[in-house]
This record gives structure tokens, sequence and C-alpha cells, in this order.
């Protein structure tokens, strides 16, 4: 789970996004988090399932990303599906909000990691995959998977 050439520890990724979505562009944000979630997600308590985020004021908010509340937290303990702020500069949100709301796409959270003491969020800007591109990508990796099999058999003979 942790990425030796930069010290950074994955916590979660949304495979779910890689199969709805095309992602054309990624970068990386922080979160605003309390400190019973951070104890939760060393635990590895976190959902980014059916997480997505929009822009509210000129501001970049995750909603949908399911934090489990902390063993040993009791009433310091928050709502496990609240909304969280990202922290990101005006001008990277601008961008993205313009591109979002001209052409349709997405932002979606691609994982969520430790990168030092700090807990960044890898977001994706995503275009939604067709029917008939899911299908596409899952022959792909099929014939993918088949090419490997056969090549280990003959191989092994």
């Amino acid at each position: 789970m942790a990425d030796p050439k930069n010290g950074n520890k994955t916590i979660a990724e949304n495979r779910k996004a890689f199969h709805e979505y095309f992602v054309e562009e990624s970068f990386e944000a922080g979160i605003s988090l309390v400190g019973t979630e951070v104890k939760a997600l060393r635990q590895g308590g976190v959902n980014l399932k059916d997480a997505w985020c929009n822009v509210v004021d000129g501001e970049m908010y995750i909603n949908g990303m399911h934090i489990s509340p902390y063993d040993k937290g009791n009433i310091f303990n928050r709502d496990p599906l609240r909304v969280r702020k990202l922290l990101l500069h005006k001008r990277e949100i601008m961008r993205l909000f313009g591109i979002m709301k001209q052409q349709g796409y997405a932002l979606i959270p691609l994982s969520l990691y430790f990168k030092g003491s700090r807990v960044k969020v890898q977001v994706g800007l995503c275009r939604g995959k067709k029917l008939y591109d899911k299908r596409e990508d899952a022959a792909r990796r099929d014939m993918k998977r088949e090419a490997q099999r056969a090549l280990k058999e003959h191989n092994n003979r």
C-alpha cells in the first residue's frame, strides 16, 4: 500500500470511477478534516464509491464520502457522510468550474492517501462512459487476461 517512490500511503481508491468515467485530467487537493476522522482514516474506514465534488460560492466540496466513526471518538465523532471542504487555489477551482459547466464534465475523487502526515485527495476531471464503452473496456481486459494466461501456459511447458 505504501508507495516508496514518493512516500505516499494509499488509504482508498475509487475503482468504480475508472469503470464509469473517462478520466481526462487529475490533480491533488487537500481536505479539511477533524482529528477523529484522520484517526478513522488510519484505520482504513473510508468509502469513496459514491463520492463526487461540486463548487459552491467559489469553494469546492466533496459529497458522499463515508468516513466511519472512530472507535474511541465518543462525542467528538462527526457525521460520517458530512460535506467536507477541499483545499485548492481559487484559480484552479474557477478553471474546473468553467470546464464542468461548459463541457459537461464531473469532478470525481479517485483516491485518498497520506502525503507525509497530511491527507490528500486525487480528484479527476471525468467524462461519463456510454454502455458500449464499458463493454469495449471489458472485452479488452478479457483479451489481455487470455493472452497472459496463454503466455504463462506456453512458458510452463
